[in-house]
Formats: C-alpha cells, sequence, structure tokens
C-alpha cells in the first residue's frame, strides 16, 4: 500500500466526483500541471490505489430501481460463509464489512420490492445470522465537482 499525500487524496475525490474529467481540467481544478495529474494517476493505477473505472447508465438505475442497505448481525464463525452466500444472491451488490452494532452492510438493488422482500428472508433464513435491519434508499444525491 503506498502513502497518499494530500494531492493524491484531492485527484482520487475529484475522479469520484466526476470520473469522466481529463487530465487537463483535472489539473487546472486542483492547480497544479497536467503532467502531475498524469504521473499521479499512473503511479495511483500501477500500485493499484486506483482499482478501476466504470460507467453508471441510465440502464443501470432502470434495472433495479428498488436500493436499499441491510444490517446484518452474524454469529460465531459463520461470517465467511454467510457472506459468500448473499453474494451468491442475484439482487445483493456489495456486501461491507463493518465496526459498531452490526457485522456486514448488504447494498440490494432489486427491479421490485416483491424481489427486494425475497431476498431480506432468504438473508435472515442464512444459518449465521441473528439480525438485520433494512434502509430503503428514497433518493441519492452524489458529490459533484466545484465549478
Amino acid at each position: 500500500m503506498i502513502s497518499l499525500d494530500e494531492t493524491d487524496q484531492k485527484i482520487l475525490a475529484a475522479l469520484k466526483r466526476d470520473g469522466r474529467k481529463g487530465l487537463a481540467a483535472l489539473a487546472a481544478d486542483l492547480g497544479i500541471s497536467r503532467n502531475t495529474v498524469r504521473a499521479r494517476m499512473t503511479r495511483l493505477i500501477e500500485t493499484g490505489e486506483i482499482a478501476g473505472f466504470t460507467a453508471l447508465t441510465r440502464g443501470d438505475l432502470a434495472e433495479s430501481p428498488v436500493r436499499a442497505l441491510m444490517m446484518v448481525a452474524i454469529e460465531g464463525a459463520g461470517t465467511d460463509r454467510a457472506v459468500g452466500r448473499m453474494l451468491a444472491m442475484p439482487a445483493v451488490q456489495a456486501v461491507h464489512a463493518t465496526s459498531g452494532r452490526w457485522d456486514v452492510i448488504v447494498d440490494l438493488a432489486t427491479d421490485s420490492l416483491t424481489h427486494l422482500d425475497e431476498t431480506l428472508s432468504r438473508i435472515r433464513k442464512l444459518e449465521a445470522v441473528t439480525q438485520s435491519e433494512t434502509h430503503l434508499l428514497m433518493s441519492t444525491r452524489r458529490a459533484t465537482s466545484v465549478r
């Protein structure tokens, strides 16, 4: 793992806000040279700090309009097995390990409330799952670049 300085962190934050922004625009926004941005991004990609780029399309959102976060408590040593079974479910986008009351947070996306309910039921029935709490995502606001 590399050490990220303030410039690296600013580049990563800007890319998270707008991954399509070109080198010249990033450089202008951050007040650094285009060559510096290019060299930093190359290093961040080569070291794995930037794992990839992706596009979120209108179709992605239309296919899964029902989104939810499910906090899950898992008992004993069954976490890896339960998480593996969750990840095999089509509605599960990601499973995040967390600290605090809940062991994992499950990111869910379905095409209907019925499918969401079915998925929640399947997760609750997993052997090691002891408790859960689910929150529907009503709307999403994303960070935008400062202009």
